[in-house]
């Protein structure tokens, strides 16, 4: 194992983070602004308006996308186990 090996596998596990998180960071930023905008043109000032929508799309999103999500860390998870594997031999 060299260094270029290891700059490659923190690469790539940075880059599966980023793609498993994306969907549910995008949904939270896009709820949250929807629901600022709804207070600030209702000035309505209660804290569980913010948190209940959010819940409610980070659930909706982990359905819809919960399935690929697992299949990028299974994938990942199966070839870091192979690297093991081969270092080991």
């Amino acid at each position: 194992m060299d260094n270029g090996f290891v700059i490659y596998l923190g690469r790539q596990t940075l880059e599966i983070c980023l793609l498993i998180s994306a969907p549910i960071l995008i949904t939270c930023i896009v709820v949250g602004v929807v629901i600022t905008l709804f207070q600030a043109v209702t000035s309505i000032r209660d804290s569980s308006l913010t948190i209940a929508p959010k819940l409610v799309a980070v659930g909706f999103v982990m359905l819809m996308f919960g399935n690929w999500m697992l299949d990028l860390m299974l994938k990942f998870t199966t070839e870091i186990f192979g690297y093991i594997q081969h270092i080991g031999q």
